[in-house]
């Protein structure tokens, strides 16, 4: 009966522990492409790292296109540029229109263009590099991300947008409807458990001395 007492408990403990540790995690999710005329506008680049992969350098330069053809060499514009914690905007038309929007871990390694205006419509390129520090070898690797954007005068509704988000708050609410469910029906069992163990020994505690006698005296052919 203690056995399982404790199993509920450590379930319930568990749960609750879920909500209230859970962090949000690394997820690789495509930039919007549409911009609206006048406005702010995020480029989002995001290069996830594993757990063993936390230690490393990382250094981040971003590139404007025109257009980007399979057969012809871009013509590229250098932006700006993240190195050593420190973000650095490019020469240019750009110069004081850029702002970081990544995270401290540097696994969004985004950018805000602010007052965008129709010669922003074309091809940027995030370039990622990152030098990891492990005890005997140091390797690298190379990622290189490109976000089509288009300028529109006024913005319009995404369907496939509104409909991630409807599909997210659902599965939001399920998920906090079932671990509601499941803190109940763990509740309910711990104190039924409860009550049965009160209940045992209050009957046993009835029983008179006699009968105890009786029943714990050895039984003679």
């Amino acid at each position: 009966m203690l056995t399982q007492t404790r199993v509920h408990l450590q379930t319930l403990v568990f749960l609750i522990s879920v909500v209230h540790l859970s962090r949000p995690v690394c997820v690789d999710v495509p930039s919007a492409t549409g911009a609206v005329l006048g406005k702010s506008m995020k480029l989002t680049c995001i290069s996830c790292m594993k757990r063993d992969e936390i230690k490393a350098k990382t250094l981040v330069d971003w590139y404007y296109m025109p257009t980007k053809e399979k057969d012809i060499p871009p013509e590229k514009i250098h932006i700006y540029k993240y190195d050593v914690d420190s973000p650095v905007e490019s020469d240019g038309p750009y110069k004081g229109r850029l702002t970081w929007n990544g995270s401290r871990d540097l696994q969004d390694l985004s950018i805000e263009i602010k007052n965008v205006t129709y010669n922003d419509s074309g091809v940027y390129e995030c370039h990622v590099y990152r030098e990891f520090e492990f005890d005997f070898f140091t390797p690298s690797i190379s990622i290189t991300k490109d976000i089509k954007l288009r300028v529109k005068a006024k913005a319009t509704g995404d369907p496939a947008a509104l409909y991630s988000q409807i599909m997210m708050y659902v599965l939001l609410v399920f998920l906090t409807g079932w671990l509601l469910v499941e803190m109940v029906y763990c509740y309910r069992k711990i104190s039924k458990s409860d009550e049965q163990a009160q209940d045992t020994a209050t009957n046993y505690l009835a029983i008179p001395s006699e009968q105890k006698d009786n029943q714990s005296a050895p039984v003679t052919e």
